[in-house]
């Protein structure tokens, strides 16, 4: 663990949040925080306003709410803004997604209104399925990343805000990996903005932007952004806190509960089948071949790292792992994931486990982005930089340093993110060293 500062500024005035794609994901947050402001409705999924965790020893020891236990942002000092390609206000998109029920949306249709979308920075050639016309036109990348600045500055005045976080809710982009000369460095990066290279993606000139005006940053696609050593460079030049990538909502999050359970219990594993069918923007998205294999990709690194199956060859090598998605546009934003899983046990005799998980994919993915837009204020307010792996919790493809491998384990994650906790607070991290029970 980093040297902390030792004084976590306090969490004084708004908290701006702005969001590169105000679609079904990102207004589904929105409309939610609104509705719990008025008392509507429950936060729930949400650790920072759910969750506790277990303090102090013996009999000193109690259980605490998180958001009591760290100085967190109220949610009453939050305020939205950000871009989409599609002109209609966050009350007409939250409508469209059909996510949320029409009782819902009106409770807070004055103030859903009012927040209309900034033109977005667009190109095509990353996301194929979509065609918006509410999109930034000008000279160079470089260029249009000064416009997203501009945005974000003018928001900070209007609204009079001295702390914002970024949080990408946008589209999956089609498959990329890092190109020498182009994503290495900071200063290479900045030489293909100003000469629109066409490997930089419009996920990357919005992390460019944010972090260079000292915003947190986090990626909620699978896509290649901040996973750069580009990037990596300039938040550590702007002391800036990041995190990624891909929300971890539904299929995935049941694996990441499942695997570590079969692998707690030594149970081998031949083989795992998923296939989900969606039909919301995001199931049109990965529609496209391009941008499908960057979601399967984020999808297929979970098995391999939670099973290992180098250090366990008879109960795991070479299992076989099948990711599909099918767009289904009847099924909605309603998805349904289906898994089939050939494990054995006991003398090698076969077994199957069989899921059905009919999930909202929004009503999940939305606490998370409450929790990580509260998470990576905190640490920007605690002095950290750089990328926050104790936030792994939330993410499909956790980022992680080049020399180390990332961890997928669900109750691994939840630990030391509760450590990390205790840690900002000065409390003993728990170790399960002794006679105490601890969660």
């Amino acid at each position: 663990m980093v040297q902390k500062n030792s004084d976590i500024k306090s969490p004084e005035g708004k908290l701006g949040i702005v969001i590169p794609g105000l679609g079904a994901v990102s207004t589904t947050f929105i409309a939610g925080v609104m509705l719990v402001r008025k008392g509507i409705r429950l936060p729930i999924g949400s650790l920072t306003q759910m969750g506790k965790l277990r303090v102090g020893r013996g009999e000193n020891a109690k259980e605490v709410s998180i958001k009591d236990f760290v100085p967190l942002a109220s949610l009453n000092d939050l305020e939205f803004a950000g871009w989409d390609i599609f002109e209609d206000t966050v009350y007409q998109s939250a409508k469209n997604a059909q996510v949320l029920s029409n009782d819902d949306l009106e409770a807070v249709k004055d103030e859903m209104s009012k927040i209309k979308p900034w033109k977005a920075v667009f190109n095509r050639h990353f996301v194929k399925k979509l065609d918006g016309k509410w999109v930034k036109e000008a000279p160079s990348y470089w260029d249009l990343a000064q416009m997203v600045k501009d945005d974000i500055l003018r928001f900070k005045e209007e609204k009079k805000l001295p702390r914002l976080v970024m949080i990408w809710c946008g589209s999956t982009e089609i498959y990329q990996e890092m190109i020498p000369g182009v994503h290495d460095t900071l200063e290479n990066f900045e030489k293909a903005l100003k000469s629109s290279h066409p490997n930089i993606a419009p996920s990357m000139i919005y992390a460019y932007a944010a972090i260079d005006l000292g915003l947190p940053f986090a990626n909620g696609a699978p896509n290649l952004c901040t996973d750069i050593p580009a990037l990596w460079e300039l938040a550590d030049k702007r002391r800036v806190p990041m995190c990624g990538k891909d929300f971890k909502t539904g299929q995935t999050f049941m694996k990441t509960l499942l695997a570590p359970g079969l692998k707690s219990r030594m149970l081998g594993m031949r083989g795992w089948y998923s296939t989900n069918i969606l039909g919301n923007r995001d199931g049109e998205v990965l529609d496209d071949p391009d941008s499908f294999k960057t979601k399967e990709v984020s999808k297929l690194s979970v098995l391999e790292q939670i099973l290992q199956p180098d250090d366990y060859p008879e109960l795991y090598k070479d299992f076989y792992h099948k990711v599909t998605i099918n767009y289904y546009p009847p099924r909605g934003d309603n998805k349904e994931g289906w898994d089939n899983i050939d494990i054995f046990g006991w003398l090698g005799y076969p077994m199957q486990i069989k899921v059905n998980f009919l999930c909202r994919d929004s009503i999940l993915a939305a606490p998370i982005v409450l929790d990580l837009v509260i998470f990576l204020d905190l640490a920007s307010r605690a002095s950290l930089a750089g990328n926050q792996e104790w936030l792994s919790f939330y993410w499909k493809s956790p980022m992680h340093a080049p020399n180390e491998l990332p961890e997928h384990d669900i109750f691994v994650q939840l630990m030391r993110l509760k450590n990390t906790l205790r840690w900002f607070m000065d409390e003993p991290p728990v170790t399960y060293l002794g006679s105490e029970t601890y969660n």
